[in-house]
């Protein structure tokens, strides 16, 4: 880009933590032309060199997260509980289509988050709600905080309701009962409190979103684990299912009489390898409410610029490599979830993967212990979920305030106590979030970052008939398709009275 390119006057935006944000005003020569090099860190492309004068830097911390904990941080923000009905997906879609969906979403999220980074590289803002207040003004920032404030206390809520439903069926397996009982220790509205308290909150309390690096690498070493499982019961449980004698683990077939064993022998092999046969290619009723399942599989765009900001010596280069990496490692795992899933239970695969399993054997010891790392991974995931919603509610609230411990205990408290009440005490309403997510999904992967880029880019470096500028234009476009599609499945499935269709994350 030329000298003459660069506007006289560049206003410049410096966050911190909190969302505040100061503008201040340099003159374009005393930014250079590096100020567009992604090679150089960006602390130092957006403000002029002094001397003898310490740095200033976007945030009021210097950025200290590594590139690893970077990588672990969003890998976990994009790793959500949809993980374990990806199975059910590939059963309604075949191997190929699964894995064609799969890969499209995958190269789209990475697009996405592409664009992401390029508009905040031009205007130096790497805070989504002021992405948006740069492009649209007010009305484009609060689009955008709302979005991700919305979004992220849906994907919260479901994992809450994880763990209140779960967690009591995880004692009931441990302590070997046929029913549940009426202790308090089984009760999951005393649970999911317990959980939110202990483990959340402090995670949740803490100022850089770097910190979690080591609960976000334990979370993905849990959901490893379940791959491995997953991976290791495909060659232990026998198809077609067993049926259980009496209730106990001892499996056995459902034996079958000698005197119509000539007769019934032919038509029991057909249907064995009708039930046990994999599909590359399927469509049928259920396969549209996967698409929007799979459309949404990789959202993580509300923590990328927060990573981005907290990443030691950061770059757009650097930061996009650390997204293709997480996007990458979450591909692989998704798609083996899947397909060794799929080829275990085929077509008698259900929507929880895990709920499968239990139809074999509920006190499998492998599969309690599978249970318990989900959990955990969901659970550890909540932090960095909500860190996104904390600091949209500060730039809507409290945008030109100083960073304040209290402040930051009060609304982490708050969000914390407001999704236990609705996990609590009004749990149909994960369905109006449903409903939300169709809704915010697509305008944070797919939307915003198109029409963001579209406005924020120069028409000089770019004009408007650019290939660039038509790609992300096609790529809004695509995002409205997927939000139309998510809603109507939805609101189908409200009226038929239907439970396939889910949340995004």
């Amino acid at each position: 880009m030329n000298s003459t390119e660069i506007p006289i006057q560049t206003e410049m935006v410096e966050l911190v933590p909190n969302g505040k944000h100061t503008v201040m005003n340099s003159s374009g020569p005393s930014m250079g032309n590096d100020r567009f090099d992604e090679n150089q860190p960006e602390m130092e492309e957006f403000l002029p060199h002094g001397a003898e004068k310490k740095h200033t830097h976007f945030t009021d911390f210097e950025g200290k997260t590594s590139f690893g904990m970077s990588v672990f941080n969003l890998s976990n923000a994009i790793m959500g509980s949809g993980i374990l009905g990806l199975a059910y997906a590939m059963a309604n879609t075949g191997i190929l289509l699964f894995l064609f969906l799969l890969t499209a979403v995958a190269l789209l999220s990475s697009y996405s988050i592409h664009l992401l980074l390029k508009s905040s590289g031009i205007v130096g803002i790497r805070a989504y709600e002021q992405l948006g207040y740069r492009a649209f003004g007010t009305p484009g920032k609060l689009a955008a905080a709302v979005a991700i404030t919305l979004q992220n206390i849906g994907a919260m809520s479901s994992y809450l309701y994880i763990v209140k439903s779960e967690v009591p069926l995880v004692i009931q397996t441990f302590l070997n009962l046929e029913e549940k009982t009426t202790d308090w220790y089984m009760n999951g509205n005393y649970l999911v409190i317990m959980v939110s308290i202990s483990i959340i909150l402090p995670l949740a309390l803490m100022k850089q979103l770097g910190y979690l690096g080591y609960a976000s690498g334990f979370s993905l070493s849990c959901m490893v684990f379940f791959l491995i499982s997953v991976i290791y019961k495909r060659f232990q449980i026998p198809c077609p299912l067993p049926d259980r004698d009496n209730g106990t683990s001892n499996m056995n077939y459902t034996p079958v009489s000698t005197s119509s064993y000539q007769n019934d022998h032919t038509v029991m092999e057909e249907t064995n390898e009708e039930i046990c046969s994999a599909s590359l290619f399927t469509l049928n009723s259920q396969t549209a409410y996967t698409i929007p399942i799979m459309a949404f599989a990789f959202v993580c765009h509300p923590e990328v610029l927060p990573i981005y900001t907290e990443l030691k010596d950061p770059s757009k280069k650097k930061m996009q490599c650390i997204s293709n990496i997480s996007i990458t490692v979450m591909y692989v795992m998704y798609f083996l979830a899947a397909l060794f899933g799929y080829l275990t239970f085929y077509g008698q695969v259900e929507s929880e993967l895990l709920h499968t399993y239990s139809r074999v054997d509920p006190f499998d010891v492998l599969i309690l212990c599978v249970r318990v790392a989900v959990l955990t991974a969901v659970t550890l995931t909540v932090p960095i979920v909500l860190f996104p919603v904390r600091r949209a509610i500060q730039q809507m609230l409290f945008q030109d305030k100083e960073f304040c411990w209290i402040r930051h205990t009060i609304i982490a408290v708050v969000l914390l106590t407001s999704i236990n009440l609705l996990v609590i005490f009004a749990p149909s309403i994960l369905g109006i979030f449903g409903l939300i997510g169709a809704t915010s999904a697509p305008c944070l992967i797919f939307i915003f970052p198109a029409i963001f880029y579209i406005r924020i880019m120069p028409n000089e470096t770019e004009p408007p008939k650019s290939p660039p500028k038509i790609v992300a234009a096609l790529f809004a476009c695509l995002g409205v398709l997927f939000m139309i599609m998510s809603l109507s499945f939805i609101i189908i499935d409200w009226a038929t009275g239907g439970g396939k269709s889910g949340g995004s994350h």
